[in-house]
């Protein structure tokens, strides 16, 4: 069981000490297991860095790992303009993406299985070779052996959607699920910055965006993530997806909906959200 909460607006000091840190991850933890909110971090902790904000993510993916999961990837988030400007937040983030976190296109699942879901639609990749440090547009290039389309599910434990990017790094960069299209071999001198994106919901265009939304170049989410993940002491794989981030913003995940997304080369994707008072296994 977590630590008692610290009275509000104590604040740790920067470089906060993994017994803190720890403590703050079991808080977390357990909010994500009764599906009771916690509050907000940064505004109890004003002091957390984004180097706590990490560790915090670190310790809870550590337990993860020991408990049988295994890293399939990585998403980068924040990378376009519409989430930026939804989120009030104006860097890019990261999170982890494990195995039992990710479904095949056509799957379905239950809202009642997360706390405030939302979808959004995304380029995604699959490496043929790791990138163990900081890498170039070019060497990120010739690392990529494959491009689909995917859905990324987002999901948070803090009361709302009014978090800052501190609240969002340590709840893992808002991870909860990931929809797989059909991967397309990736060519070197293929401009995913031209590519056309439509999603809708039951038919009906929800959101839209081209690939040059995310940092000009999808790429280029994966360069920001080679330094992101060299700071972090962690090296990407080959296999390892990457999700590059949304071309539009967040829609919320809807009970009864089927959630259709598009692109100009790459293969459609699907996903339908069973009916409130049905029951499935998880598929995310």
């Amino acid at each position: 069981m977590p630590a008692s909460h610290s009275p509000a607006g104590s604040p740790a000091a920067p470089g906060a000490s993994d017994e803190v840190l720890i403590r703050l991850a079991e808080e977390l933890a357990q909010a994500t297991r009764t599906r009771v909110p916690a509050p907000l971090l940064s505004r109890r902790f004003p002091a957390l860095t984004l180097a706590d904000a990490y560790r915090i993510q670190q310790i809870s993916t550590g337990w993860r790992l020991r408990a049988g999961a295994r890293i399939a990837g990585h998403k980068v988030g924040l990378t376009s303009a519409a989430m930026q400007e939804q989120m009030g937040i104006h860097e890019p983030d990261s999170g982890v993406v494990l195995d039992h976190m990710v479904a095949a296109s056509g799957s379905t699942l239950r809202t009642s299985d997360f706390m405030n879901p939302r979808i959004e639609t995304e380029i995604a990749f699959r490496l043929g070779r790791g990138l163990a440090g900081p890498a170039d547009l070019d060497a990120v290039r010739a690392a990529v052996a494959e491009v689909f389309l995917a859905f990324e599910i987002l999901d948070t434990c803090f009361t709302g959607w009014d978090i800052t990017l501190i609240d969002s790094i340590a709840d893992n960069a808002a991870c909860a699920g990931v929809i797989t299209g059909s991967p397309v071999p990736f060519a070197p001198a293929w401009d995913l910055a031209a590519e056309q994106i439509a999603t809708t919901a039951d038919g009906t265009l929800s959101g839209a965006g081209q690939g040059r939304d995310i940092l000009g170049d999808p790429l280029q989410a994966l360069v920001w993530l080679t330094h992101r993940l060299s700071r972090l002491g962690t090296p990407l794989r080959a296999g390892d997806i990457v999700l590059a981030g949304s071309v539009h913003a967040s829609i919320p995940l809807t009970p009864g909906t089927h959630f259709h997304a598009t692109s100009t080369c790459l293969p459609a994707i699907d996903l339908r959200v069973l009916p409130a008072d049905l029951g499935s296994e998880r598929s995310c």
